[in-house]
């Protein structure tokens, strides 16, 4: 047996004991919400809310999160469509299965990694400690419904983490949010 097959059997290994899709209970219903949670239309919609009703310095920050996601989410589908790794079998998650048949590195948890790196920069003290706390629940939640391996997940969350300085350098050194018409 070569090392990554090894580490390939352990990777799928881990990802069955994290998997409750197939228990029900509190443990599934919670681990279904934070699986959704991190759907990029949810965020979209709440960054616009923020947006639309927060003050200048809220709409900055909304502005550069959904950036984020957007650059996040370009880059894990290059990386998707190139590796094209399956996602693991199962029935839950169909909308994920039939729009984005490939699972690695996870968009969800990437999206999670990029979220908690840019608030620990720039956001306020309690949005980090929430994030502390709701980031890895929501990208783990992604191996507990059966549509990520637990390496597609630990992958996608460190892409997202590295992706977080460059695009707050970026904003920093561009300034580009003044030259917009809104």
């Amino acid at each position: 047996m070569t090392l990554f097959t090894y580490i390939q059997n352990l990777d799928v290994s881990f990802t069955k004991k994290l998997c409750v899709v197939d228990r029900p209970g509190k443990l599934r219903a919670i681990s279904k919400i934070l699986a959704h949670s991190g759907d990029s239309w949810y965020w979209g919609i709440g960054l616009l809310c923020i947006w639309l009703w927060g003050n200048s310095s809220w709409k900055e920050w909304a502005l550069l999160l959904l950036s984020s996601i957007i650059v996040t989410a370009t880059i894990v589908l290059i990386l998707k469509f190139t590796i094209r790794r399956k996602r693991p079998s199962g029935t839950w998650g169909k909308i994920y299965r039939q729009t984005d048949p490939h699972s690695f590195p996870s968009g969800h948890a990437a999206r999670a990694g990029v979220l908690i790196g840019i608030t620990y920069w720039i956001g306020p003290d309690w949005i980090k400690m929430i994030m502390l706390v709701y980031s890895p629940l929501m990208a783990i939640a992604r191996i507990s419904m059966g549509v990520h391996y637990l390496s597609d997940v630990i992958a996608g969350f460190l892409l997202g983490m590295l992706i977080s300085p460059a695009i707050i350098v970026l904003s920093a050194n561009l300034d580009w949010i003044k030259y917009l018409p809104f």
